[in-house]
């Protein structure tokens, strides 16, 4: 078959340059990307082999091989794992399949001119770090189980060709044709320093091609220079830091460190180990429905999957890790994870690892446990909503903003803040932090000195139910306890005098509001909307009613501030029988603002312009007329 040759997409040719330009914060990076796609490329081969034992047959020993060439200033990898056909190395190494190609550029720039290099491996762009070192990269490559072999070759100057070749075995061979000022890299020393630093965790042997002097003559050999042996498999004495952060680096491709790691052997009625990792930030597909997450899954050290999402939980889908069991079956599939009682125990037994190793972090390091949860505390969250039963055992984790602090703080930090006499741990639900710091309900909340939470994730009006009490304190939304709380219940005289402006409310807002009553909670606010007793919050319904559009609509109790001099002038005018009709007006307009502190929208914006607008043309006229 003759060379054909191809553009490369026009993103794809944005990530090379961008990668090229020092993507990648350190050049001998492409080394380790490389021996890990080699490492996943016979893994891939394993498993498939699970099926169809001819593609390694018996006695067949797998490994991935480094060839230095000085001669000809080459540095090959190869492997004898699966191997891609034609259509395969035009689609993975001229596109960026399945990657949402013009977004990931556009992460890409934005990681880079930011500075924050720490995103740049979650893009699946490995492969093309071999520009940082060469000018021009073949990769030979023949599919497991046929017997052709192709040539894809690029410069990575917007083009690249695809031709037959000749290869003896099924895999992978990345010849890099390496730059005049990298040639470094066809140091065999050089070659085993960064292979023991960055690789020496796989399980597949990687061999290097060496040159020893037998007599008269030189002898070529291929030499294994990592231990090869399951990193979680070890004993957890021998699992070194730096050997952690490089099996992270070789499941997920971030380039940043973990900010915890955690190995576990669970050995009784079944038998699996593995390591779990907390990585340092989100990815950028973190809150995409279909995004994959989930552990690398190993049956007896053979490779299965890679995002078995079926052992944890969706709300810790930020955990990353490698689990390898001696009791599933190798030809294990996704609807048997999802109905085995060995599934189950493994799932248990992580979700408690994972929770265990965030409680460790939270006590010994609280810094970096800050890190996490500005990342994924309301990943976490919604365990709350998934698995009440959960309450207590979350409930350590769990960290709000608060009225007293200026970061999250915990509950346990809170109650110990209590005021004396305070009977309860207080919060207040919010579209944005600003709307819960002025909501009124916490009014006479912080008048008395009480802390107030602030709940302002979109996941928490669905999470808090499940959260009662911590350590025997109940804990109560400010926005809708019992009238008297937080406060002396209003003066009986005062409420006498006020009845006549309360009935006014009912009447001008009866198919608005269940119930107009006066506030103990309100100190500075005339008025504020209350969630009936089993009421839903308001942004909880607004949620609701977006997927329902004939959910009924809720009456809320609306609570009037017997103190306010607002409320007060109104009374004194419906009494002397003034301003009937502006006084109609004006409790419209209080019921408007009440809504738009409690960041429900407006019916009739328009009518509340109107509204506002006449009020201060009565103000202006009244201090230009004095």
């Amino acid at each position: 078959m003759t060379a054909t040759t191809h553009r490369f997409e026009a993103e794809v040719e944005q990530v090379l340059r961008l990668v090229i330009e020092s993507l990648y914060s350190n050049r001998e990076v492409f080394l380790r990307e490389l021996v890990s796609n080699a490492a996943d490329a016979l893994d891939k081969l394993r498993f498939a082999a699970v099926t169809d034992p001819s593609l390694v047959p018996e006695g067949t020993s797998l490994a991935i091989r480094l060839v230095p060439d000085r001669e000809a200033g080459t540095l090959t990898v190869w492997d004898d794992g699966i191997g891609m056909s034609r259509e395969e190395l035009v689609e993975h190494l001229g596109t960026i399949a399945k990657s949402g190609t013009r977004e990931l550029a556009q992460k890409l720039a934005e990681a880079k001119e930011s500075g924050d290099l720490s995103l740049i491996g979650q893009f699946g762009v490995g492969f093309y770090s071999a520009y940082l070192v060469a000018d021009r990269v073949e990769v030979v490559s023949r599919k497991a189980g046929t017997g052709e072999a192709h040539r894809w070759t690029s410069d990575a100057k917007g083009t690249f060709t695809v031709e037959a070749a000749e290869r003896d075995t099924h895999g992978t061979s990345v010849i890099l044709h390496l730059a005049e000022a990298h040639r470094e890299y066809l140091d065999p020393v050089r070659l085993r320093g960064l292979v023991e630093r960055y690789s020496d965790y796989l399980s597949w042997p990687v061999e290097l091609r060496t040159t020893k002097k037998q007599g008269d003559d030189y002898v070529e050999a291929f030499e294994k220079i990592n231990q090869s042996s399951a990193l979680w498999q070890r004993p957890r004495a021998q699992i070194e830091d730096d050997k952690a952060r490089e099996l992270y680096r070789h499941l997920t491709s971030d380039f940043d460190e973990p900010l915890a790691w955690r190995h576990f052997r669970v050995e009784g009625t079944q038998l699996f180990s593995g390591m779990l990792f907390v990585p340092r930030h989100a990815p950028w597909t973190m809150w995409q429905p279909e995004a994959k997450h989930g552990v690398r899954l190993y049956v007896k050290r053979v490779f299965i999957m890679d995002d078995a999402a079926e052992l944890l939980p969706s709300w810790l889908r930020f955990v990353r890790g490698v689990v390898d069991s001696e009791d599933l079956p190798l030809n294990v599939s996704r609807e048997l994870l999802q109905d085995s009682r060995v599934v189950t125990t493994i799932k248990k037994q992580l979700v408690k690892q994972t929770l265990d190793m965030l409680e460790e972090l939270a006590k010994e390091r609280p810094d970096d446990y800050a890190t996490f949860w500005a990342a994924f505390g309301p990943v976490l969250k919604e365990a709350l909503h998934a698995e009440p039963s959960r309450a207590a055992e979350l409930a350590p984790l769990l960290r709000f903003h608060s009225s007293e602090t200026e970061g999250p703080t915990s509950l346990a930090e809170a109650k110990a803040r209590m005021k004396e006499g305070q009977p309860a741990l207080y919060y207040v639900l919010g579209e944005s932090l600003a709307q819960a710091q002025h909501s009124p309900h916490i009014e006479a909340l912080r008048k008395k000195g009480y802390e107030v939470l602030y709940l302002v994730d979109p996941v928490d009006p669905f999470a808090i139910g499940a959260l009662t009490e911590y350590d025997g304190t109940p804990l109560e939304s400010a926005s809708d306890a019992k009238p008297g709380e937080g406060d002396e219940a209003p003066d009986e005289d005062r409420g006498a005098a006020l009845g006549d402006l309360r009935s006014r409310f009912r009447t001008k807002l009866q198919d608005e509001v269940s119930e107009v009553r006066l506030s103990a909670r309100l100190v500075d606010s005339p008025v504020c909307l209350v969630m009936p007793p089993g009421g839903l919050p308001p942004h909880f319904e607004r949620l609701l009613r977006a997927t329902q559009k004939d959910l009924p609509k809720q009456k809320r109790i609306l609570e009037l501030n017997p103190s306010h001099p607002v409320i007060e002038n109104l009374r004194r005018l419906l009494a002397e029988g003034k301003a009937v009709e502006r006084v109609d007006e004006w409790i419209a307009l209080l019921y408007d603002q009440a809504k738009i502190a409690e960041g429900t929208a407006l019916d009739d914006p328009a009518a509340f312009t109107r509204r506002v607008t006449a009020l201060l043309k009565d103000a202006t006229e009244r201090m230009a007329g004095g």
